[in-house]
């Protein structure tokens, strides 16, 4: 757990708990783990999809094209994006709602690729009568070698903690 926050389940048990609107601080800079794309994982998400567009499917096709191999489904990237995101728990049981994700494609993620994810807070806005506050967040998803495939921006609305 990023923040090494916790609250106390009945039984004595600590569930894991990620910041509060009033913990956020804007400027701060998380880094995911990183995730080796696979062809399973091009496989299951066209089939949970119907994304079965040839440049994800067919070697044979792909070869002709400017990418000259398959590549992964840009929302399959950006999804794991925001899992890989939230694993690092600061968002753990105090995130309210997902209210906006903003991303721009700038290059292809191909099988064999290795993604993680950078966020940086950018601003927080209290919205006390959803007893929280919105959060917006800068998001970089790059390659192994450094190459931003996909940069954007995303707002959560994360819990306020006064009265806990």
């Amino acid at each position: 757990m990023a923040t090494g926050n916790s609250e106390e389940k009945p039984g004595g048990n600590e569930l894991p708990r990620g910041e509060y609107f009033e913990e956020v601080e804007v400027g701060r800079v998380r880094l995911s783990r990183a995730r080796t794309i696979t062809e399973a994982d091009l496989i299951q998400f066209g089939s949970l999809t119907g994304d079965f567009n040839p440049l994800h499917f067919d070697a044979e096709f792909t070869r002709e094209t400017m990418f000259g191999q398959r590549i992964a489904h840009g929302m399959l990237v950006a999804s794991y994006a925001i899992g890989m995101l939230t694993q690092l728990g600061h968002l753990e049981r105090t995130v309210l709602a997902f209210r906006a994700l903003e991303l721009k494609f700038s290059a292809p993620v191909f099988i064999g690729d290795t993604i993680r994810v950078e966020m940086r807070v950018l601003e927080k806005k209290p919205a006390r009568r959803m007893s929280g506050g919105w959060v917006t967040s800068e998001i970089k998803i790059r390659k192994q070698d450094g190459t931003v495939v996909q940069s954007g921006v995303m707002t959560v609305l994360i819990a306020s903690g006064e009265g806990t």
